[in-house]
C-alpha cells in the first residue's frame, strides 16, 4: 500500500475526529461528515443513510444530492442498491448505477445524473446500522485503495454512532441503546418474566477509533497480541491429557494468533488512521459477516473461534476485562450468545429468565431453564448488541418474545398478563393435595420431569407423584472430565432421598444429538439427531454404562431402583441394555454391596420402529415412558430444532394420536405400564387428548401439574374421546379446533 494512500487516509480520520469532537447537533455533525468525505474523495455526493427501524433506511445526510430528500427518502432492506448493501451486507461498485439490476429511482434525491456508484455497510459487530455512499457523475468504478478507505471510514462511523455522536436531531438520529426494541425469537421453555439485563460477556466500546501515532498503536497492538499468546499458551499448559476438546479450542486460538494474513490487515488498518481496538474491530466485523454467510459448520466454527479471540485481545487492548464494576440486579434476565451449562449452573437459580442469540430447544441452557422453571427465548438475533446491563426488559417464553425497555403501554398489558397468571397459580395451589380425578372416575398420575439436585424441592409443593424422568447427563455435562463413580452415587442417593420414598425414574445417560459431552470428541455427523447417541453410545462404550449403573445400585443401597434406557429403537438394544443391568448387579452381590429392594428396567419409546417391537419386548419391560418431543419428530420427520417444519404439524394430528393409542393398547396387552414425558404432557390440552387415548401417567415440568391437574378434574373422558373420534370420522387432519370448540361449553 502506497505511502500517501495511508497519509491521505489518516488526513481524513483525522478530521473525523476534529469534526466529531466539537460541540454541536448530531446533524451538524452528520453533514460535515459527508462533505469531508465527498472533498478527500473527489466525489460529486457523498450520502450516510441510517436505519429508521430494523426494515427501513433513512437518508440522514447528504453531500450532492438534494437538501430536501434528507429525512424524507426512505426505502426497505433490499430496497434498491442501497437495501442491497443493507440486506447482504456487501459492498456495492458499479460505474452505472442507473443499468444496474436492482436500481431503485428516487426522483426526490435528484441522483439519476450520477452514474458511478460505491456502497458500503456501516457495521458493528455483524450489526448493520445504516450504508454509506459515494457517488460520481463520471462512469468509472472505484479503486480497492479507495473502497478500502470507505471501509475504514465506515467502520469509524459505526463506533460513534455507538458512543452517541449523531444524536440531537432529525428522527432517525435517535439515541442508541435507548429505544423499546422487539425481539422475535424461539420458545425454549416456556413462562413470563420481567427483570433487569445482565449481560453474560459485557462487549466491549471502542471509545478511541482514530489515533494520531501508527507507530504507538502498531506497538500497543504486538504488545497486547504477545500477552494474547502468552495466556493462550499457559491455558494450554495448564490442560489435563483429557481435554481433547478445550486443546483444540485453543489450538485454533494459537493458530489465529499466529497467523500473518490477519496480522498483516490488522497493521494496515492501523497505518490508514485506525486505533489498535478499533483495526482489531474492523477484523471482527469481517470474520462475523463471513459467519452469516458460510454454510460449512466447520468453518463456521474456525470463524466463531476468531470471534472469540478478537474479543479477548480487544479486552487486553482497552482494559475493559469481564469484570465491569457492574452489580447483578436483583432480578437478572441473563443475555448471551449461547452459553454452556456449567456456566449457566454457575449463576443459580436468582436468575428470571435466559434470552439466548443462539442455543436449541434442546439444548443445555434449555435443559436448565426448564429444571429452574424459568422463561428461555433463543434467537433472538442481535440482542447482546442493543441490551446494556440495567435495561428493563420483559420476557414472554409462551411466545418467544422479548420486549427490551418497553414502552409503558407493554409493561402495563405484560404485567397484567403475569397477574393473571399469579391468580391461576394460587387457584392450582388449592388442588395440590387432590387427585388427577376426571368427573367420570378415571385418575391420571401426574409426575415431575428433573435432572438437578435444585429441582428436587419442588417435588413436595408442586403435587408430583414423583419423578417421571430424571436426566443423568447433566452431571456428566456440567463438569470438564469424567465424572467419578463415587461422585455420582452420592448424587444419585441425595435425589432418592430428596423424594422421600417416591417413583424416581432415573434415565442412563442421553448423550449425543445437541449434548455433547466437553470431554468427548464429537462425532462429526450430517444428522445428529439421527446419529450416535443415548443407548447406541452406552452399548458401545460399555465401561461408561458399567460406572453409571453401578453408581445406581449402589445408591440405592437397599431402596427401590428404577431406571430406564434411552432412545431404543429395537427389541435387541433393550435385552443388551437389560443384560448389562443383571451382570452389574451380580457384580454388586459379589463384592458384598447392598441390592436395591426392587429393580425395574424400562424404557423411552422415541422411535416409532420401538411401538411395532415384537410383544417380547412389551412383555420384557417393566415400564415403558413415551419420549414425546424425539417421538414426534421422527414421526413427522421434522426437526425439532427447524422453525421452518416443526410448527407444520400438531401433536394432535389424528395420525400421531393413532400412535399413542396403539403404544397404549399394546402396553396394555401386556400388562405394561406407560406414561407420556415431554414438553406436551404439561400442555393440558394435550394432556387432556393423551388421557383420553388411555395414558394414566403423565410427566411434565413441575409449574405445569397445576393447569393440567385443574382440566382433568373438569372433564368426562368419555365425552373428549367422542369429540376425537367425531373428529378422526370426519377426516380432520387435527383435533384441536374440535376440542377447544368443545372445552367451551366445559363449565368452570
Amino acid at each position: 500500500m502506497a505511502d500517501g494512500t495511508e497519509s491521505e487516509s489518516r488526513k481524513l480520520l483525522g478530521r473525523l475526529r476534529d469534526t466529531l469532537a466539537e460541540e454541536g447537533a448530531g446533524q451538524a455533525r452528520l453533514d460535515k461528515i459527508t462533505h469531508l468525505i465527498a472533498d478527500s474523495m473527489g466525489t460529486q455526493v457523498c450520502s450516510i443513510y441510517l436505519f429508521r427501524d430494523s426494515e427501513t433506511l433513512e437518508l440522514c445526510a447528504t453531500q450532492g444530492l438534494k437538501p430536501e430528500a434528507v429525512h424524507q427518502t426512505r426505502m426497505r432492506v433490499g430496497e434498491g442498491l442501497v437495501g442491497h448493501v443493507a440486506r447482504t451486507g456487501q459492498p456495492v461498485n458499479t460505474e452505472n448505477a442507473p443499468a444496474t439490476k436492482g436500481f431503485r429511482y428516487m426522483p426526490e434525491t435528484g441522483e439519476e445524473v450520477f452514474s458511478a456508484f460505491l456502497g458500503l455497510p456501516i457495521q458493528r459487530l455483524g450489526e448493520t446500522l445504516g450504508v454509506l455512499v459515494v457517488q460520481s457523475r463520471d462512469k468509472r468504478k472505484y479503486s480497492e485503495d479507495e473502497i478500502y478507505a470507505l471501509e475504514v471510514v465506515a467502520m469509524v462511523l459505526a463506533e460513534m454512532a455507538e458512543l452517541g455522536a449523531f444524536v440531537g436531531e432529525g428522527a432517525a438520529l435517535r439515541a442508541l441503546h435507548q429505544q423499546a426494541v422487539l425481539y422475535h425469537g424461539t420458545t425454549g421453555q416456556e413462562g413470563s418474566a420481567e427483570g433487569h439485563v445482565w449481560l453474560h460477556e459485557p462487549r466491549v466500546v471502542v471509545t478511541n477509533p482514530v489515533a494520531d501515532d501508527p507507530e504507538q498503536e502498531n506497538a500497543r497492538f504486538h504488545v497486547a497480541l504477545d500477552d494474547l499468546r502468552l495466556s493462550v499458551d499457559d491455558m494450554l499448559g495448564r490442560l489435563h491429557p483429557s481435554d481433547k476438546d478445550q486443546r483444540e479450542v485453543l489450538e485454533a486460538y494459537r493458530m489465529f494468533a499466529n497467523s500473518r494474513g490477519w496480522m498483516r490487515r490488522i497493521e494496515e488498518d492501523i497505518a490508514r488512521g485506525l486505533s489498535a481496538e478499533a483495526a482489531v474491530e474492523k477484523e471482527q466485523n469481517t470474520a462475523r459477516a463471513r459467519m452469516e454467510t458460510v454454510p460449512d459448520p466447520y468453518l463456521r466454527e474456525r470463524l466463531h473461534d476468531l470471534d472469540d479471540l478478537s474479543n479477548r485481545l480487544l479486552r487486553i487492548l482497552s482494559g475493559q476485562g469481564s469484570e465491569t464494576g457492574a452489580e447483578m440486579p436483583d432480578d437478572p434476565v441473563l443475555i448471551a450468545t449461547n452459553i454452556g451449562p456449567a456456566e449457566l449452573l454457575e449463576y443459580g437459580r436468582r436468575l428470571k429468565a435466559i434470552v439466548l442469540e443462539e442455543g436449541s430447544v434442546g439444548s443445555h441452557a434449555a435443559i436448565v431453564a426448564r429444571a429452574w422453571a424459568i422463561p428461555l427465548v433463543i434467537h433472538a438475533k442481535n440482542i447482546t448488541a442493543e441490551a446494556l446491563n440495567g435495561d428493563v426488559i420483559m420476557v414472554d417464553g409462551d411466545q418467544g418474545v422479548v420486549h427490551l425497555r418497553p414502552e409503558d403501554t407493554v409493561v402495563s398489558a405484560f404485567r397484567d398478563k403475569m397477574a393473571m397468571k399469579a391468580e391461576a397459580q394460587k387457584r392450582y395451589v388449592s388442588l395440590r393435595d387432590k387427585p388427577a380425578e376426571t368427573r367420570d372416575g378415571h385418575t391420571i398420575q401426574l409426575y415431575m420431569n428433573a435432572g438437578l439436585m435444585a429441582d428436587l424441592p419442588s417435588l413436595e409443593g408442586s403435587g408430583a407423584e414423583g419423578v417421571g424422568l430424571f436426566r443423568t447427563e447433566l452431571q456428566f455435562l456440567i463438569r470438564n472430565r469424567m465424572p467419578k463413580r463415587q461422585e455420582l452415587a452420592d448424587i444419585y442417593a441425595r435425589v432418592l432421598d430428596a423424594s422421600k420414598g417416591r417413583r424416581v425414574q432415573f434415565r442412563t445417560l442421553d448423550i449425543g444429538s445437541d449434548k455433547v459431552l466437553p470431554y468427548m470428541k464429537p462425532n462429526d455427523e450430517p444428522n445428529p439427531a439421527l446419529g450416535w447417541r443415548a443407548i447406541r453410545v452406552g452399548l458401545d462404550k460399555p465401561g461408561v454404562m458399567r460406572m453409571q449403573l453401578q453408581a445406581l445400585i449402589r445408591a440405592a443401597a437397599g431402596r427401590p431402583l428404577t431406571l430406564m434406557f434411552p432412545m431404543v429403537a429395537q427389541f435387541e438394544e433393550f435385552k443388551a441394555g437389560r443384560d448389562h443391568v443383571f451382570r452389574e448387579l451380580e457384580r454388586e452381590e459379589a463384592l458384598g454391596h447392598a441390592l436395591p429392594a426392587k429393580v425395574e428396567i424400562g424404557t423411552m419409546l422415541e422411535t416409532p420402529s420401538l411401538a411395532y417391537a415384537p410383544k417380547q419386548f412389551f412383555d420384557m419391560c417393566d415400564f415403558i415412558s413415551i419420549g414425546g418431543n424425539d417421538l414426534k419428530q421422527f414421526f413427522f420427520a421434522a426437526d425439532r430444532e427447524n422453525e421452518r417444519v416443526r410448527r407444520r404439524y400438531d401433536t394432535l394430528n389424528v395420525s400421531f394420536l393413532g400412535l399413542i393409542e396403539r403404544i397404549v393398547e399394546r402396553c396394555e396387552d401386556s400388562e405394561t405400564p406407560v406414561s407420556f414425558c415431554g414438553e406436551d404432557a404439561g400442555r393440558p390440552v394435550e394432556a387432556l387428548c393423551f388421557a383420553a387415548m388411555g395414558l394414566r401417567s403423565l410427566s411434565m415440568r413441575p409449574a405445569s401439574i397445576g393447569p393440567v391437574k385443574s382440566l382433568l378434574r373438569r372433564v368426562d373422558l368419555s365425552e373428549v374421546r367422542a369429540v376425537i373420534d367425531k373428529a378422526w370420522d370426519e377426516g380432520e387432519q387435527s383435533v384441536r379446533q374440535p376440542i377447544m370448540e368443545w372445552l367451551a361449553s366445559v363449565p368452570r
